[in-house]
Formats: structure tokens, C-alpha cells, sequence
């Protein structure tokens, strides 16, 4: 199966969606995962909106998540033909934030475990917001990412190096 056409969440994925996220009185990880992808008809939709452009179709996004806001979590399929596993995971916000928030899946199962979600990571709205490592998502990631053990402020980084032009690159898109 290509990335192209894979709609089912990889089982580390399924395993750390499984965990519930909670984000009372905006304590916690605003975080809302959905329980299958977005489909390709819900996908378009929702990118042609987001960027204002009709001609697109979203086609490199897996979206998995959102905020609470409505800002979604998705992969995004820019190394072709490799799983998408090892595809990036980046945040479009409501208000149009952009960031590529971990390198692969296994990054992003240390940043979850770490606590930090999507928009947390995309974001520095809340610069004094402490996070707290939950136990729960810990344990996702050292079953499925035992070698790549990171802080939350490692795989932003590490991210944020290697895809310098997403931003630019979606913004280009934009009408």
C-alpha cells in the first residue's frame, strides 16, 4: 500500500489516539483525535477552505486530529514512497498557524508522551504553559519508538530544521 492511497491509522497511531486527551480550563493538551481519517472528500474540502484555493485537493495530507478551535493534526506526504510512518506531522490552525511539529510518527509519539500536542507545538501562544509527561503516552512511545526517545522541545526543533519552507510552502498555495 502507498501512502497515496493509505487511510488506516498506523497501529502506533491508533495506540497513542487511544489515550484520552484532556484540556480542562485550558490545562492539559488541546487535542481532539478523530477515530479514522479524514477522507479524501472531507480532506479537499477542507484544504480548498483553509487556503482559499479551489484548484487543490489535499491530496499530501492524512488529517487525524484537531484543536479546539478546529485547527487540524495530519500528516503531511512530502517524502515520496515512504510509509506514512515516516511522513512528517503537521498543525494548520484555525487562525492559520502552520508548523511542522515532529519528523515521523515516532517523534510525534514522544512529543504526545512528553505534553505537548499539536498546537502546543505549533505554537509559543503560551509561553509560561507548563506541560506534563503523561505516563500513559510514555508508554505508547517506548513500545513503538524505543530507539527515539526526545524531549517534546528536541523534536520541535528537529522538525522545524529539516522542513524550514512549510509555512512558506503552504502559503504559496493560498488565494
Amino acid at each position: 500500500m502507498t501512502p497515496a492511497d493509505d487511510r488506516q491509522f498506523p497501529a502506533a497511531l491508533a495506540a497513542a489516539l487511544a489515550v484520552p486527551f484532556h484540556f480542562t480550563d485550558g490545562d492539559g493538551v488541546d487535542f481532539e483525535p478523530f477515530e479514522a481519517f479524514l477522507s479524501a472528500e472531507e480532506t479537499t474540502d477542507w484544504f480548498r477552505a483553509w487556503t482559499g484555493n479551489g484548484a487543490l485537493d489535499g491530496a499530501d495530507f492524512r488529517v487525524f486530529g484537531q484543536d479546539g478551535t478546529g485547527g487540524y493534526a495530519a500528516f503531511w506526504l512530502t517524502r515520496p514512497g515512504r510509509p506514512l510512518a515516516d511522513q512528517p506531522v503537521v498543525f494548520l490552525g484555525s487562525e492559520g498557524e502552520t508548523g511542522v511539529v515532529a519528523r515521523d510518527l515516532g517523534d510525534f509519539l514522544w512529543l504526545l508522551a512528553d505534553g505537548y500536542g499539536p498546537w502546543e507545538a505549533a505554537t509559543s501562544y503560551e509561553p509560561d504553559r507548563t506541560p506534563r509527561p503523561r505516563r500513559d503516552l510514555t508508554a505508547v512511545a517506548e513500545r513503538f519508538a524505543p530507539g527515539a526517545r526526545r524531549s517534546a522541545a528536541d523534536v520541535i526543533e528537529r522538525a522545524t530544521r529539516e522542513f524550514p519552507g512549510f509555512d512558506d510552502t503552504v502559503m504559496a498555495l493560498c488565494r
